[in-house]
């Protein structure tokens, strides 16, 4: 990992990149770079690049600065799997000051990922929380 550095801002063969990293998982297939770069413009980026500028694991995140940061799109590339990187994606979100000065830092994740998160202290146990979603209709 020596050969990998972190970023906050994505050049555009990047964005490129990130676009066809999301088409990899399948929570993220069908996202297209227009709308990649609106999302860009409203979250603080992470990732990790190679010596050739290619990601190499990408996360970002929303936040209002105080209260509640929200973790988003936490992906490591498959050539990278299993590395450690996705634990040092993490720790570099949970790290950045902005991130750090948040009361709450929170994200959602398939079952399986679970005790990966857990090693930082996130919890299923919210009490009464229940999360919902609103689903744009489209026509």
């Amino acid at each position: 990992m020596n050969d990998l550095r972190l970023t906050h801002e994505l050049t555009s063969d990047q964005i490129d990149d990130l676009v066809a990293l999301y088409q990899t998982v399948w929570w993220a297939i069908g996202r297209v770079r227009a709308d990649v770069e609106v999302m860009l413009r409203g979250s603080l980026a992470f990732a990790f690049v190679d010596d050739a500028g290619r990601i190499a694991a990408f996360a970002r995140v929303v936040t209002d600065g105080v209260y509640k940061a929200l973790v988003f799109d936490v992906i490591v590339a498959a050539g990278h799997r299993g590395s450690g990187l996705g634990q040092q994606l993490v720790d570099a979100v949970l790290e950045h000051p902005t991130v750090r000065r948040c009361l709450h830092v929170e994200l959602y994740c398939a079952p399986d990922l679970i005790p990966f998160y857990e090693r930082w202290g996130f919890t299923r146990d919210l009490g009464d929380i229940t999360f919902m979603r609103r689903t744009r209709v489209t026509s």
